[in-house]
């Protein structure tokens, strides 16, 4: 048995809302024994730091990824940020938690993995799901064959748009910014996960009616089809109304087999709250704080868990608790590795790529290839 016999120290680059979850639950894991801080906004680094009473803060990441003391990162920064700091903490083989993507361009990300793989990094991706006890029953009957050989999926994401306008309004390179390549990655992955198959071509459309002055897309649909020969409908709208009562992501799996079906309703429209009070907005970027009133809410639909007495409980915690046992304890894990975060990449770029072009994209295909056909 895995025995708690590291005392490691770690470096979490970004204090907002994930970094800032993911740092309360490492400053009660008993193996951490010194904790740094980084984010661009001192105020809100510092609060962090006084809550959680880490050890360090800064306004720069380099500085702090290659202070002694630390032994493993968690990149915790705005999804367009990762590429740096990641580098840096491979540079010094620390042990990595990165929030998905490694990198919004494929090439970046095919380097850092390169990387990962060269200096036999333990780098772990940020998808959260796989850490809900639903999706793991799910994977271990499909894993045991009780459905058989499946023949057809389907994937069915629903988000409220005010993920996209926070995600946007942070940078004004919002080419990558996708609604596959920010969320629909998730529940990609999770299919990908549960089938245990890889796809070998992608036919995909995009629409931009509602979210087009924010320089994004609204929805992306599209086909995969799989090497064991099954075909697999993976569709995600970003640009529901921002009053929409799910907190973030409502998420349908359907799977067909030859032995049997399983299917998935994960909207969280089974606890819903109606209510004279505003119910507040899971994104709430300063200055931004009151923008729309939701009086109804599905409760339990905010991915990482739910807040109960001032402490988070839920997926998010589970995943994070679990990466500190990995590190402090050797202990297996179902993290999503490096491998799976740039392949998760590869193939949502693949569909923006379909949906640009008309055309189906086969697989494999090179990431400066793929980057191209983005950029031209």
């Amino acid at each position: 048995m895995p025995k708690n016999n590291k005392n490691i120290g770690i470096a979490i680059i970004g204090c907002g809302r994930v970094g800032r979850m993911r740092g309360k639950i490492a400053s009660e894991f008993p193996g951490i024994s010194w904790i740094g801080l980084c984010d661009t906004n001192k105020k809100v680094g510092e609060k962090l730091k006084e809550d959680i009473s880490a050890d360090y803060f800064t306004t720069d990441y380099s500085d702090l990824i290659n202070r002694s003391e630390v032994d493993a990162v968690i990149i915790a920064t705005s999804t367009w940020s990762h590429y740096e700091p990641t580098l840096i903490a491979i540079n010094n083989k620390q042990k990595l938690f990165i929030e998905k993507p490694m990198a919004t361009d494929a090439i970046q990300s095919l380097e850092l993995l390169k990387l990962i793989q060269e200096n036999k990094i333990d780098a772990c991706l940020g998808y959260t799901q796989r850490f809900r006890r639903r999706f793991m029953a799910v994977r271990e009957r499909v894993r045991t064959g009780q459905i058989g050989d499946i023949s057809c999926a389907f994937t069915r994401a629903f988000m409220n748009s005010m993920a996209p306008l926070n995600e946007t309004r942070l940078t004004q390179d919002r080419r990558f910014l996708t609604p596959m390549v920010v969320s629909g990655t998730h529940s990609l992955d999770m299919a990908l996960w549960i089938m245990d198959d890889m796809p070998i071509s992608v036919y995909a459309k995009s629409s931009d009616k509602i979210l087009f002055d924010s320089g994004t897309k609204d929805a992306t649909c599209g086909i995969f089809t799989l090497a064991s020969g099954a075909i697999w409908s993976m569709n995600i709208s970003w640009a529901l109304p921002k009053i929409w009562p799910g907190a973030s992501y409502g998420l349908e799996i359907g799977l067909v087999g030859t032995k049997g079906v399983i299917d998935i309703e994960d909207t969280h429209r089974d606890v819903i709250i109606a209510s004279e009070y505003d119910q507040g907005k899971i994104y709430r970027p300063e200055g931004r704080e009151s923008e729309v009133t939701r009086n109804v809410d599905f409760l339990t639909s905010f991915p990482p868990g739910d807040m109960y007495n001032g402490e988070l409980w839920g997926p998010m915690k589970e995943e994070t608790f679990s990466w500190l046992q990995r590190i402090c304890c050797d202990k297996a894990t179902p993290h999503a590795s490096a491998e799976d975060g740039h392949r998760n990449l590869m193939l949502t770029m693949a569909m923006d790529l379909s949906a640009k072009l008309g055309k189906e994209i086969t697989f494999p295909i090179s990431a400066y290839d793929l980057m191209g056909g983005l950029t031209e």
